[in-house]
């Protein structure tokens, strides 16, 4: 979650999960199963901990004003503008993300935050794919190689130790820049200890991924992003880090 008091963007909160973001006294880093998002509750805290009416959301799951059932147009065109640098999308279908989608979607839009596919008024709700979005904020030549489940595929020559390391940089190289866009994401983002466990690791990838959501989120306010897709779905990346 974040705001602009007038002095920039700034880090108020973040959570690796739903549940975690709505209870204040879990570690960020703690071992979470899955839950499904309320938007009402989510939008209550937000107001309780920002003392003011939230006016974007920002979330990494494809979402459609109408059913998923294959690829939408907004996949093919991240793909066509950033396949070639390892960073198109996957094909969603009717049972990933499924109703979870559908569901989220129409419960955000009772709630006054119907899903924005082109510079339509506030508030709103809007699509993240945060590889694009990395690209983008790193002016990068593709992908960074920052998925925990995949450091094997990163650095296949390397022992376990050091892909972690390896891991370790990109993530810090990250919240380097988010912390140029948002203040207080460096101070919010602390990596957890090399030998940590890999749910703990999954926890701060997630942070991570919520946090670059934010960031998109502030650059659709701030008109420095664009809308790939049609009225029915859209991905929002912004145009420059």
């Amino acid at each position: 979650m974040v705001t602009d008091d007038g002095g920039g963007w700034r880090l108020l909160k973040v959570a690796s999960s739903y549940h975690a973001f709505l209870c204040d006294n879990l570690s960020m880093n703690a071992r979470h199963r899955g839950s499904t998002p309320d938007p009402q509750a989510l939008l209550a805290k937000s107001v309780s901990d920002a003392g003011s009416a939230i006016t974007i959301v920002a979330i990494d799951m494809p979402l459609s004003t109408v059913p998923i059932v294959e690829r939408r147009t907004s996949d093919n065109l991240i793909s066509s503008l950033y396949g070639a640098r390892h960073a198109g999308t996957h094909s969603p279908t009717a049972l990933r993300p499924g109703k979870l989608s559908d569901e989220l979607t129409l419960a955000f839009q009772r709630e006054g935050y119907p899903l924005l596919t082109s510079e339509n008024s506030l508030p709103g709700l809007i699509e993240v794919y945060p590889h694009p979005a990395l690209i983008e904020l790193a002016s990068a030549a593709r992908r960074l190689p920052y998925k925990h489940a995949k450091s094997g595929k990163y650095w296949p020559g390397e022992t376990s130790t050091v892909r972690r390391q390896k891991l370790f940089e990109i993530w810090q190289h990250i919240v380097d820049l988010l912390e140029r866009q948002l203040q207080g994401a460096a101070a919010a983002l602390v990596l957890p200890d090399l030998g940590c466990r890999s749910y703990e690791l999954k926890a701060f990838e997630d942070a991570l991924d919520a946090v670059v959501c934010a960031w998109v989120g502030t650059c659709v306010l701030d008109g420095t992003a664009k809308a790939y897709g049609d009225d029915r779905s859209a991905i929002w990346i912004p145009t420059g880090g």
